[in-house]
């Protein structure tokens, strides 16, 4: 490996080596966002997929067709899939979140409105079932359709679990293991199945990407309290805000005495948010070790998606999806 090469992170590294997959996948993406009688869906859906986001979820699917063999084409067309699940997820999150910012830019549904957001999201889900439907494969289909429904649940476990304090670190990876890691570890699986790997392998895959994504959301949720709006592509404290109840919270509430956990219920169950109450948080998760915690618990997550790739041939992908594991929590090592 060159001196160049290896400082780039994992994730640049895993772009370069699948660099002509993904131009086919952007390609067919292009193709399939078209829309010959409404123009604002491919205004809208452009507007998030050319946003610079990094591709996360289809390189994995890729990487791990790859790793078992494949030689194409329907990878592209899962990878495809994957993005359009995704992204179709980020434009009703949006929504429900009333969010202003998504990577660093302006939300579809304050650029547009809200009845576009939803919508897009809905055409591009039906998008992906077609796509899905094109390579054939039942079990790609039951696979991909499950992860759907396991993500539309976790979001609704959210909206009644966010704001109560009784949410517990279960029901807190619940939530996680439904709306984010879902579609990770079926990006992972589907690469194994369209690949005709072997049970072991398919499941190491699965693993993986659930363990890969429960880590990714816990430095998401992490972030929000102490990253930077460039880096996180939201602004700091958006939890907070929508009085979301996430792990390193839940974890000081578990903590709390009597008068930390009343400052909890007003400005997380009550939403009576005043002037340097997310200053007071701050100091609260800090008091009680929650932010350290939260990522010894990324960390943890991190280390068990590198042992879930053990059954599967060792390569260069193996090795680049193991140093990825790494670099999702990078940012908070």
């Amino acid at each position: 490996m060159g001196l160049v090469e290896a400082r780039q992170a994992p994730h640049d590294r895993l772009a370069a080596y699948l660099a002509e997959d993904m131009d086919a996948v952007n390609a067919l993406i292009r193709t399939r966002m078209a829309s010959e009688h409404a123009p604002r869906i491919p205004e809208v859906t452009a507007h998030l997929v050319e946003a610079g986001g990094k591709r996360l979820r289809p390189m994995l699917t890729l990487a791990a067709a790859r790793m078992c063999g494949y030689a194409g084409p329907f990878h592209v067309h899962l990878a495809a899939t994957v993005e359009f699940i995704h992204t179709a997820t980020l434009l009703h999150d949006d929504v429900v979140d009333e969010s202003a910012q998504r990577r660093g830019r302006p939300t579809a549904n304050l650029l547009w409105d809200n009845k576009s957001s939803v919508l897009v999201g809905d055409y591009l889900f039906a998008r992906s079932f077609q796509l899905m439907i094109e390579t054939g494969s039942l079990r790609v289909l039951d696979i991909l359709a499950n992860a759907s429904a396991t993500i539309a649940e976790g979001e609704v476990l959210q909206l009644t679990a966010a704001q109560d304090l009784k949410t517990d670190e279960g029901i807190y990876l619940q939530v996680v293991r439904g709306k984010t890691a879902a579609l990770f570890s079926a990006a992972t699986e589907v690469g194994g199945v369209v690949a005709g790997a072997e049970e072991a392998q398919v499941a190491a895959l699965h693993d993986y990407g659930d363990a890969l994504g429960v880590a990714f959301q816990i430095v998401d949720d992490l972030l929000d309290y102490g990253g930077t709006t460039a880096v996180i592509g939201k602004n700091t404290g958006d939890d907070f805000r929508e009085r979301k109840l996430t792990l390193p919270v839940i974890k000081a509430v578990a903590a709390a005495d009597a008068e930390e956990r009343a400052f909890w219920v007003r400005v997380i169950e009550k939403g009576k948010q005043e002037e340097g109450d997310l200053d007071h948080a701050m100091t609260l998760l800090k008091r009680h070790g929650a932010l350290e915690a939260t990522r010894t618990a990324a960390l943890g997550w991190a280390a068990r998606a590198k042992a879930a790739l053990e059954p599967l041939p060792d390569s260069e992908l193996k090795t680049l999806l193991g140093d990825l594991a790494d670099y999702v929590v990078a940012r908070v090592a």
